[in-house]
């Protein structure tokens, strides 16, 4: 299939280069009018494929006389692949950066804005200031939804800046970036707070790492911190007391503990309880789970790390702060006990979305990356991309040898040690990959010891591991870095180094997944420089511990003691190097389900999401008036039908709790009907808004504090319903064991959650338009909220 979709995408670059020697010859001027002359006939009617040639030539030709820079036919191709909603596969140092160029001003002609999405701050600002140049020459405008990590912390914007940003015919921003300014902006309550309008086409950048590796976990905006428990203290100091096989288990190979029978005995010793499952303990056996969570399962330098004493998560895959992420449901106040910083609110799931439905909400959607082929089908499942590779510029002459695999750690660290030493020893440079933070500083600590100088990139700074990846390629340079760091950064070769064989790019772990292996050995031999990878494995590594069958277990047993670090002997048994490979496949499976997990998951908010953003939007922009007294009419008929009142008492309840405070009392001679009681109400109902219209100042004043108090309710009840699935999805999955399955719980419980949500929102409009109080200041609609 790959060679049939690239020859129709010659097709085009056919016509393109046919136009090149034609937009050499125009002047500056010329070259930018085209912009409004594409535009004019976008204008027409004429559909932005047929401009494609014309625009590509157009921007090619840009490229080179403000940059220096004319992409080649490989990196055209890219660009048109782009535009036709593929995934480019590109090769390591094959540019994408300038290949992103030709579809970005093709789709920024539109007006509509056309997004560049990439993983962190540093390659956005980047990017954007590079290519941003040529944008603006052409006659584009370019928003920067990102900024320069080097000069201090990201800039608080203001709703109009923002509005500025994604009203662009060009944007650069990150993923969490535009994840979380999407959920923000649908939390606003007036057309004046919100910033965004419809997203049309956004090329990912890096596609494998967002798309699929970043967006197994959802993001989350939290908030309405609730009480803090003093039991995350006493817990962290009881676990402590624990001893492992008698008060708990830990399951290496699925990363899980838990608490034996003896454990419960000793905590209801320790804690002078008589029955620690008693309901009325159920917090404290809440916070002992996580407590042990946070000692057992959560690994400083490898799941997280301490700045600034704060807890900050780490991506599983690369090593990188995942930045404003926290562990829910208490875990992350759990892991600060253990590490004792000061604990942050535990609060509130406010909104979510994962990033399967936050790409969906493109009209049209691409990516590149260095390695997306083995994931196609997923790509196609989850967001109907197929991905094309694309040629290299120049051959690939690198060598990738076949693993080297050892029985025990210290076998497999001498034996990559002495091959790093030959390498360094005649200067050719050197880039060692780990899979953890952890293992980076092991291999930075045996070459201190050695007097080898080097640099490691952890995970505390993408401007700085930029600025030391870029050097990776001189002589006598050793470098140890985590899987991705610096990615999105070339490794140049440094005079003479080629001469010695080009960059030396050594794996010390069995790495997740395949594609990572790929990005890995991508390092080196970029437009066609030489160069060669190895990977050193050991059936010691995290991975083949938590995935590998039991006969990898038994031959680990029978040999770890026959070899050390000065005598490494490696494993050339067919056979147990295909378990190696085997345990490295079961883990992508696993990787595979937990993501179409979180999408099964996420369908119900999804819809619900959908909807109520949908009515929130209908109210700001409303062109009509807003019908309070019918709203409060509805309000009321859910209520009579589903609650029968007993005598006058429960009635005046009822108005005091949710119509007016201030109520006196029923008539005397009132009879207890519901065509009477709904009369009262909304006797009362047309009173109070009658008494809110004569303090505003007019008819207008008076809707946008009908749109605010409805507002109010819907967000305030979508609050506690964000809140309510997290919590139920925590909880349904412990009907696994009880031969329910998961998702189908979770659906129809999380269906009934949002029956009565929609109840309560109406409910609560009653009290907000009712019970609020409201008054005229400064030429604006002051409301206060009960």
């Amino acid at each position: 299939m790959n060679n049939l979709e690239l020859r129709h995408l010659k097709k085009d670059l056919k016509a393109i280069n046919a136009l090149k020697d034609e937009y050499a010859k125009l002047s500056d001027s010329d070259l930018k009018n085209k912009t409004q002359e594409f535009r004019k006939r976008l204008n027409k009617g004429e559909k932005l494929d047929s401009l494609l040639p014309e625009a590509f030539a157009a921007i090619r030709e840009a490229d080179k006389r403000v940059l220096g820079l004319f992409p080649y036919d490989v990196q055209v191709l890219g660009g048109i692949a782009l535009h036709r909603g593929y995934i480019a596969e590109m090769k390591t140092g094959e540019g994408k950066t300038l290949t992103a160029t030709l579809p970005l001003y093709l789709n920024g002609l539109t007006k509509k804005g056309a997004m560049l999405v990439t993983t962190n701050n540093y390659l956005a600002y980047r990017d954007a200031t590079e290519m941003g140049k040529v944008y603006r020459w052409m006659g584009l405008t370019i928003g920067v939804n990102a900024y320069d990590e080097s000069k201090g912390k990201e800039p608080q914007y203001k709703p109009e800046e923002k509005r500025v940003i994604y009203g662009s015919d060009i944007i650069y921003t990150t993923n969490g970036g535009l994840g979380f300014d999407y959920l923000i902006d649908n939390l606003a309550d007036s057309k004046d707070k919100k910033y965004m309008r419809d997203f049309y086409y956004a090329i990912v950048d890096e596609a494998d790492e967002v798309l699929l590796d970043i967006a197994q976990t959802p993001l989350i905006i939290s908030g309405a911190p609730r009480v803090k428990s003093n039991l995350y203290a006493m817990s962290d100091q009881f676990i402590t007391m624990l001893k492992k096989d008698q008060h708990y288990e830990y399951d290496e190979e699925e990363n899980k503990a838990w608490i034996t029978d003896e454990g419960w005995d000793f905590a209801e010793k320790f804690f002078r309880i008589e029955n620690i499952f008693d309901n009325k303990h159920d917090e404290l056996l809440r916070h002992l789970n996580l407590a042990l969570r946070a000692h057992k399962t959560y690994e400083k330098n490898r799941d997280y790390v301490v700045q600034n004493d704060e807890i900050n998560l780490l991506d599983d895959n690369n090593g990188r702060v995942l930045a404003g992420m926290k562990l829910q449901a208490g875990q992350h106040q759990a892991v600060e006990q253990k590490e004792h910083v000061e604990l942050s609110d535990n609060t509130r799931s406010m909104a979510t979305i994962t990033y399967q439905s936050l790409f969906a909400k493109f009209e049209k959607l691409s990516g590149m990356t260095g390695t997306a082929k083995t994931v196609e089908d997923e790509m196609i499942e989850s967001y109907h991309l197929k991905v094309v590779q694309i040629p290299t510029n120049k051959p690939v002459i690198r060598k990738d040898y076949p693993n080297k695999i050892y029985t025990s750690l210290a076998e497999k660290l001498g034996a990559s040690l002495q091959h790093i030493l030959k390498l360094h020893e005649k200067g050719q440079p050197v880039l060692i990959v780990t899979g953890s933070v952890e293992v980076s500083e092991i291999y930075s600590e045996l070459l201190l010891q050695q007097g080898i100088a080097h640099n490691v990139l952890n995970a505390y700074s993408t401007v700085k591991e930029a600025a030391i990846i870029k050097e990776a390629g001189q002589k006598n340079a050793v470098t140890v870095a985590t899987t991705l760091a610096g990615r999105g950064t070339d490794i140049k070769l440094g005079k003479g180094v080629a001469e010695l064989g080009g960059l030396a790019v050594i794996g010390v772990e069995l790495m997740p997944n395949r594609r990572i292996d790929m990005q890995i050995r991508g390092r080196a031999g970029r437009q066609g420089d030489p160069g060669f990878s190895q990977f050193y494995l050991s059936l010691e590594d995290k991975l083949i511990i938590r995935r590998g069958i039991e006969t990898l277990h038994r031959y680990h047993r029978n040999h770890a003691d026959k070899g050390d670090l000065r005598n490494p002997r490696e494993i050339k048994n067919p056979y147990i190097k295909s378990l190696v490979k085997m345990a490295q496949s079961y883990n992508e499976s696993s990787e595979q389900q937990a993501r179409q997990q979180t999408v099964e998951y996420d369908e119900s908010i999804k819809i619900q999401r959908d909807i109520l953003y949908a009515q929130r939007d209908k109210l700001i922009y409303a062109k009509e008036d807003i019908d309070a007294m019918k709203i409060i009419e509805e309000g009321i008929d859910n209520h009579l039908a589903t609650h029968k009142f007993t005598d006058k008492n429960d009635v005046l309840r009822y108005i005091l709790d949710n119509f007016n405070y201030n109520y006196e009392g029923l008539p005397n001679n009132f009879e207890l009907t519901n065509k009477n009681i709904k009369k009262i109400l909304l006797e009362i109902a047309s009173k109070e808004l009658t008494r809110k219209q004569e303090i505003l100042v007019n008819k207008h004043q008076m809707q946008d504090f009908i749109r605010v108090a409805i507002l109010k309710a819907i967000d305030t009840q979508w609050v506690e319903e964000v809140d309510v699935l997290q919590q139920l999805k925590q909880a349904v999955i412990s009907r696994a064991q009880a031969q329910w399955k998961p998702t189908y719980e979770y659906h129809k419980e999380a269906k009934k959650s949002f029956d009565r949500m929609r109840v309560n929102i109406k409910k609560s409009a009653i009290k907000y338009l009712l019970q609020s109080d409201v008054s005229w200041k400064k030429g604006k609609v002051e409301i206060y909220f009960a």
